[in-house]
C-alpha cells in the first residue's frame, strides 16, 4: 500500500486551502461538542431530581461532572481534526510517518484523555459500551466493515451527521458524512469510551469532578459494538 508520492506544503494554495478548512472544523465541532453536552447535562440533571433511590449530588458536582466530560469530548474532536492531512500509512502510528484507521483513534486517545486502546480496529469494537446510531455524540468510535469482516476500519464521530478518519492507501486523514450510502451499508455499530454518568450511580461527589473514562478491560467473551440502528439508505 503506497503512501503519497508528496505531502502538501503549509505555503501552497493547497496548504493554505487546507489549512483554513482546518481551522474552520475546529472551531464548528467545538460549537457541537459543547451543545451535544448540553443536552447530555439537562438529561442527567433530570434524573438528578428524579432520583429516590440515590444520594443527590449536589449542583456544582454535577456541572463539574459536565464540564470534565465536554473537555474530553472537545480535546477528542478538536485533536482528531488537528490531525487532517496527514498522509494514510498501513502500520502507522505518527502522523510524521503516517498513520491508519486504528493507529489513528489510537494516537488521538491517548494523546487526549490518556486512554491505551488495543492496535486493531476489531478489538477496539469490545472497548466501552455501545451505543446505537440515533444517540451518536462527540468523541464516539464508529466502526465499519471495509475488508469483508466486521469491525475492520474505525473513525471518530465529530457531530452533526459526520466523522473523521485515516480512509486508506494513497489517501489522508479527512471528514466524511455518515449517511452516505457507503458507509451506511457498512456501519457496524459505536461504541463510548468518554461519557457523562448514565445516572447518579456512576457519581462520585467525593471525586474532583466525578467523571472517569469507561473503558474496561478488553476480554474474549466482551460484546461487540453491538446493534447498529443505522438508517435505511
Amino acid at each position: 500500500m503506497s503512501p503519497m508520492k508528496s505531502q502538501t506544503s503549509a505555503f501552497s494554495p493547497e496548504g493554505q486551502i487546507l489549512a483554513s478548512h482546518t481551522r474552520t472544523s475546529v472551531h464548528g465541532a467545538r460549537a457541537l461538542v459543547w451543545a451535544a453536552v448540553l443536552s447530555i447535562s439537562c438529561a442527567t440533571s433530570h434524573v438528578a431530581a428524579q432520583s429516590t433511590t440515590q444520594k443527590p449530588a449536589s449542583q456544582s458536582s454535577i456541572a463539574r461532572t459536565m464540564a470534565s466530560a465536554a473537555d474530553a469530548s472537545a480535546e477528542i474532536v478538536l485533536r482528531a481534526l488537528s490531525l487532517l492531512g496527514v498522509r494514510y500509512r498501513y502500520g502507522g502510528n505518527t502522523p510524521e510517518s503516517g498513520l491508519d484507521c486504528s493507529g489513528f483513534v489510537k494516537l488521538v486517545f491517548q494523546e487526549t484523555v490518556g486512554l491505551a486502546l488495543p492496535r486493531r480496529s476489531d478489538d477496539m469494537s469490545r472497548v466501552g459500551r455501545s451505543v446505537a446510531w440515533s444517540e451518536l455524540q462527540p468523541g464516539d468510535l464508529v466502526f465499519f466493515n471495509t475488508m469483508r469482516f466486521s469491525f475492520s476500519h474505525v473513525g471518530i464521530y465529530i457531530g452533526e451527521g459526520q466523522f473523521v478518519h485515516a480512509p486508506s492507501s494513497g489517501s489522508v486523514v479527512r471528514v466524511e458524512a455518515l449517511n452516505k450510502d457507503y458507509w451506511v451499508k457498512r456501519f457496524d455499530g459505536a461504541r463510548r469510551l468518554v461519557d457523562t454518568p448514565p445516572d447518579l450511580a456512576a457519581f462520585v461527589p467525593g471525586q474532583a469532578g466525578g467523571f472517569e473514562p469507561i473503558v474496561p478491560a478488553v476480554s474474549s467473551d466482551a460484546a461487540p459494538a453491538g446493534d447498529t440502528g443505522r438508517p435505511t439508505p
